[in-house]
């Protein structure tokens, strides 16, 4: 009795944290409301441990991270074209997002990981295309 009791309490402090994780879903849209080459939503706010669900509703779009505009530590992901990814982030920070054929029309995301207050000041620096900047910053405004 007392082995079982044991096993179970070990099991539950070593998977105990990824049950209370959760999947977010994130639709990547044509058109959403008066905005057109949007994901939906926009920004989120997460836990270490969480998943995204990235799903190309309407065909054309990808998910990816944009270069330089993660945490350090964090591991770059890329959708393939029209395919629903699934990506869980572990690394504590602000992420970029981008639909790679539609960055420059303004389709961006932010997602932060963690607590973290305030975007650090290099996620807007460098070239940024100008519509996908005014959403990155309209997004850091709301978290």
């Amino acid at each position: 009795m007392f082995r079982t009791i044991a096993t179970a309490m070990v099991l539950a402090t070593v998977f105990g944290g990824t049950a209370l994780a959760e999947t977010f879903e994130v639709q990547m849209l044509n058109k959403d409301g008066d905005q057109t080459m949007v994901f939906a939503p926009d920004h989120l706010r997460i836990a270490p441990g969480d998943t995204v669900k990235f799903v190309p509703t309407d065909k054309g779009h990808n998910a990816a991270t944009v270069k330089d505009r993660i945490p350090e530590g964090a591991k770059p992901f890329a959708s393939k074209l029209s395919k629903e990814i699934e990506v869980t982030f572990d690394t504590e920070g602000f992420y970029a997002i981008e639909c790679k054929p539609h960055y420059a029309m303004g389709m961006v995301m932010t997602i932060v990981v963690g607590d973290a207050p305030e975007a650090p000041q290099s996620f807007l620096e460098g070239r940024v295309p100008p519509k996908a900047k005014a959403r990155f910053e309209e997004q850091l405004s709301k978290l």
